[in-house]
C-alpha cells in the first residue's frame, strides 16, 4: 500500500505539473486531475505508514495443548496489541 501510494504521488505529479504544458483537451482541467490523484497518494501512504507502525507492535502466540484422557487438541491463541 506504502508504494502504491508513493507511485500515485508520482503520477499525479506529473499530471499536474508537465501534461498540461504538453497537451491540453478542451473542457478538461489536467491540473485538478492531478492533484486529486496527488491528494489520493498522499492519503495511501500516511494508510500505508500508520499500518507498518500498527504491525510492527503487534504480537502472536499460539499454545497447542493435549489433554492426556481423551487425547483431544486444543490452540489457544493470544494476539497483544502493545502500544506502548
Amino acid at each position: 500500500m506504502l508504494v502504491f501510494g508513493i507511485i500515485l504521488m508520482v503520477i499525479g505529479a506529473i499530471v499536474a505539473w508537465a501534461v498540461p504544458g504538453i497537451w491540453q483537451v478542451e473542457g478538461f482541467d489536467w491540473t485538478l486531475i492531478g492533484y486529486i490523484v496527488l491528494a489520493a497518494g498522499v492519503l495511501l501512504t500516511i494508510f500505508g505508514i500508520v499500518q507498518l507502525a500498527k504491525r510492527g507492535r503487534t504480537s502472536k502466540t499460539m499454545h497447542t495443548e493435549v489433554d492426556p484422557a481423551t487425547g483431544t487438541r486444543t490452540e489457544h491463541v493470544e494476539r497483544r496489541d502493545d502500544l506502548t
